[in-house]
Parts: C-alpha cells; sequence; structure tokens
C-alpha cells in the first residue's frame, strides 16, 4: 500500500496569539493583537498544515466537534470529511468560529493530500495560471501620515505592488473629512498610476456611502469595499448602482448561501478560505461567483489562498494583508514573495502548500 492509500491517524490544533506592531483600527473595530489557530492532519508520516484567524476557542472545535469527523477516513477523501464536518456541525451552529474552526481542517487536508501525493497545491488542483496578483492592505486609521507613507511606500516602490488598500470610515463613519483627506494623501503617495482601494468596514450609512463614492472616484479610487454593512444587500446594491467604483464585499461568508445572496449586490465578491470552509469552501464560492459573471478575491491570509487562487478563472486578486503577512512569514517558513505585484506559488516545486510552522519560534506566544 503506498502512503496515498493512508487513512487520517491523528488532528490537532493549537492557538498562538501575535501582537501587532502598532494600534490598529478600521471603521467599526480596534485590536492590538490577531490569534491564529493552526490544525495539524496527519497520515502515512506525513503532515497537513491549515490554518484560520480566530478566537482561541477555534482550537477546541478542532479537537472536539471535528476530530471524530476526520480521523479514520482516506487521507484523499476530503469531500467526505468536508461534508461530514459540515453535518456533525449543525446543532452547534455553522456560522463564525465553528466556521473558522472547519476551515483549518480543511485547508491542513489539502495540504495532507498534496503532501501524500508529493505535488504542489497547485498543481493537485489545477492551475489556470501561474501568477496570482496581489494588493497591498493595510493603511489603518489609527495610522499617522508618516507611518500610512511608509507601509504605501514599501509596497508600490519597494516591492513593485501596483494595488493598495487603506482603511476609511473611521469611528463609523464619523469622520468624513478625515478619510477623504487621507485617501488624497494616499494618491498623493502611490502616484497616479496606482490602482487605489479603500475599505469602509460597513462602517457608513447608504446615502453617507453615496456621497463618499462620488469623492472617491474624482480621487480615482477603483475599489469601495463595505460601504456599507455587509448584512445590507440592497444598500450595497444601491451603492454599487450609484458609484463608479466597484463594490465589494463577502469576507463574512461562511457557507455558499451567503455568497448566492450576495453575489447580485457586489462588483467583485470576497471569500476568505480560512472563514467559508477552507479550500472546499472557496473553490465553490469562486464557482459561484462565476456563475453571476463576478470575479473572486481573496480576503486576507495570502499563503492560505494562493495555491488555490491560482486555479480559478475568474479570480482578480488576492489581499496581502499587513497583519497576516507579518504572522505568516514570522511563524512558517516558505513564504512567497510579492515583488511586481503578484505571487508564483508552488514554483520552487514543494509539496502542498509549501509552508512549515515554525514551532520553537512561535512557543512563546501559544495561548492554547
Amino acid at each position: 500500500m503506498s502512503s496515498a492509500d493512508g487513512t487520517v491517524e491523528a488532528l490537532d490544533a493549537r492557538a498562538y496569539t501575535f501582537p501587532t506592531d502598532a494600534p490598529e483600527a478600521d471603521g467599526t473595530l480596534a485590536w492590538d493583537a490577531t490569534t491564529l489557530v493552526l490544525a495539524e492532519a496527519r497520515a502515512a508520516g506525513r503532515t497537513g498544515l491549515g490554518w484560520t484567524y480566530a478566537p482561541a476557542d477555534a482550537a477546541h472545535v478542532v479537537t472536539g466537534l471535528l476530530r471524530d469527523q476526520v480521523t479514520g477516513r482516506p487521507a484523499l477523501d476530503i469531500a467526505g470529511a468536508h461534508e461530514a464536518m459540515v453535518r456533525a456541525v449543525r446543532n452547534a451552529g455553522r456560522q463564525g468560529l465553528v466556521a473558522c474552526a472547519l476551515s483549518a481542517v480543511d485547508l491542513a487536508l489539502w495540504d495532507l493530500k498534496a503532501r501524500l501525493l508529493e505535488l504542489p497545491l497547485v498543481r493537485l488542483i489545477g492551475a489556470v495560471t501561474h501568477e496570482v496578483p496581489v494588493y497591498g492592505s493595510g493603511g489603518f486609521t489609527t495610522y499617522h501620515d508618516t507611518h500610512m507613507t511608509a507601509q504605501l511606500n514599501g509596497w508600490v516602490h519597494g516591492h513593485g505592488i501596483p494595488r493598495v488598500k487603506i482603511k476609511i470610515g473611521e469611528s463609523w463613519g464619523r469622520s468624513v473629512p478625515r478619510d477623504l483627506e487621507r485617501v488624497r494623501h494616499a494618491r498623493k503617495t502611490v502616484g497616479p498610476d496606482a490602482e487605489l482601494y479603500v475599505d469602509a468596514n460597513g462602517a457608513y450609512t447608504r446615502k453617507q456611502a453615496v456621497r463618499v463614492a462620488q469623492a472617491l472616484a474624482e480621487l480615482g479610487v477603483g475599489w469601495f469595499e463595505e460601504p456599507v454593512s455587509s448584512d445590507d444587500l440592497q444598500g450595497l446594491a444601491l451603492v454599487r448602482d450609484l458609484s463608479a467604483c466597484d463594490v465589494a464585499a463577502g469576507e463574512y461568508g461562511y457557507d455558499l448561501a451567503y455568497f448566492s445572496r450576495m453575489a447580485p449586490a457586489v462588483d467583485c465578491l470576497q471569500a476568505d478560505a480560512t472563514r467559508c470552509g477552507g479550500l472546499t469552501g472557496w473553490l465553490r464560492a469562486a464557482a459561484v461567483a462565476q456563475a453571476h459573471g463576478l470575479e473572486v478575491s481573496g480576503h486576507c491570509a495570502p499563503h492560505a489562498h494562493a495555491h488555490a487562487a491560482a486555479c480559478v478563472p475568474n479570480l482578480r486578486h488576492l489581499e496581502w494583508f499587513h497583519d497576516h503577512v507579518r504572522i505568516e512569514r514570522t511563524w512558517f517558513t516558505g513564504g512567497l514573495d510579492p515583488t511586481g505585484g503578484s505571487v508564483r506559488p508552488g514554483a520552487d516545486g514543494a509539496p502542498g502548500h509549501g509552508m512549515a510552522f515554525r514551532t520553537e519560534e512561535a512557543a512563546a506566544y501559544r495561548v492554547v
């Protein structure tokens, strides 16, 4: 029997909390740390790694509700394990923290399968492209102009990333003049040719967002993320129809029904593999977007998405999010290089997603 014929022998999870390098906030939330929950699935002497950014309790969901649904199953049968996990969490509630835990396990199973078959994950799924465009993402509302300038310069003029995003909607939309001043400053910093995006994190009211969108268009902003709450589908559609900016949302989607409801209200559908059911859920969400004539964008956690992102024909780009890039570069080996504005997953031929966790370096930050 080959190693690829093995069953999943063990499933474990740990959680680590990493402080931010400066106070951070968007339009509706402030934070000073990020928690990564790591899932490990083992079979035939190989270990697959998956992760999510969620409260540490997600690790207990992995070892409690999900472990028995995965262990003992053929390691190659990810679809069966995924469906078993979905059914097992029905009464616990699939949304939110539970979905994040399930996503981490699904990611670990995909990585495990590719390692057992000794293939880069992008080759296992089937590449559409060899290069995945990324955009630099940060520009938090707590940043002073000097800090934001340095970050934007690093992406655009340092790494050659021709698209960047900053946060607006400060204080639940109560600081519109400062929002627009920060956008003007960002445009001056990146120059006329770089694509400039903004993310309000649902801070504005409908008509307020329409007014802001008009000002943003004059500054050459092409992407207006969550101008209103992502729960307000009518509001998203209103801003989309009255704005020259592309309206995007979807990061809080945990199942396909959510994406199906949202697709008619946006110009680009976002999906987060660390929340929406891992790569299984993300690939399905990309298909929902394609069925509606939309592109899909990977939300945050760039190294968790990169291989799958190269495998869908309707990809727009992947978010090179400051917090998650810091963590993924600090605690993992095998990180990708965004120089030139894109990454090339699997280019080195390493099996799976090519990442390995630095357990000793992260030990001091472990919380579960």
